[in-house]
């Protein structure tokens, strides 16, 4: 059994808010594989499933961020599990927008949910870091991270979304290599393959003409008509005499 928590604030002020994107990573895990529907416990929302023989308990803590722990430690607490068994979702402002990472123990980073779970558990649980961007100034943390995602965020965060849907199972199967490629399917899914170079080529340059790629000559016009060839004109009789062909040769 394991257990699997997103972090966010509860309440339809903050649904929508870069900090409950843990929030809703777990919904959109429920959703795509038939989970129970949400029930209350554990000081928070809870919804259960399977991923084969592997039953995962999802839990979404309504303390308030800043103390998710309590929420975790209870549930933890209850089913008699470790850190080793938890893994929370949440929001990570040292990663690009839309970028996934799997970790592993390690600190909170300044991160209040994740303090507030390391007080109660410790730090040896995992974590599934979902980049959000950074504001650009450690003053502006608290106001970016309590604001509702852009529209244009919305194609980004919709993809990186269904890709945790994907790759639930893996994930459920401790298989973070395959969990972060089918997150990749969604967020750059290959380029289809034309079997032909980019425009530019290697480093800027401009592509070499193939042989098989070069322009063809032109066929000749099939009206056209070829100059004449002019006939040999005939040579002019020579009628001098053997004796002055042989004087005219000594002039």
């Amino acid at each position: 059994m394991k257990l699997w928590v997103g972090l966010g604030n509860p309440g339809a002020k903050y649904a929508g808010n870069r900090h409950n994107i843990g929030f809703m990573a777990l919904d959109l895990i429920a959703q795509d594989h038939g989970f129970s529907g949400w029930k209350r416990g554990f000081q928070g929302l809870v919804s259960e499933g399977r991923f084969g023989s592997e039953r995962i308990v999802l839990l979404k803590p309504e303390t308030f961020m800043n103390l998710s722990g309590q929420s975790v430690g209870e549930a933890m607490r209850f089913h008699k599990l470790t850190p080793d068994d938890v893994t929370v979702f949440h929001d990570e402002l040292d990663l690009a927008p839309g970028r996934i990472r799997v970790k592993t123990g390690g600190g909170h980073a300044g991160h209040n949910g994740l303090r507030s779970i390391h007080a109660h558990i410790g730090e040896a649980y995992h974590r599934v870091r979902l980049g959000i961007g950074h504001p650009g100034h450690k003053d502006a943390v608290a106001g970016y991270v309590l604001h509702d995602f852009g529209k244009a965020d919305q194609a980004w965060l919709d993809d990186l979304l269904r890709g945790i849907g994907d790759g639930a199972a893996a994930l459920a199967a401790d298989d973070a290599a395959r969990f972060l490629n089918a997150v990749a399917l969604r967020t750059a899914p290959p380029r289809a393959s034309t079997g032909q170079q980019r425009e530019g080529g290697p480093r800027g340059k401009a592509p070499q003409e193939s042989k098989a790629d070069a322009p063809a000559k032109p066929a000749p016009r099939a009206d056209a008509v070829p100059a004449p060839k002019l006939a040999p004109q005939a040579e002019t009789p020579d009628t001098r005499s053997a004796l002055q062909k042989l004087a005219d040769r000594f002039r």
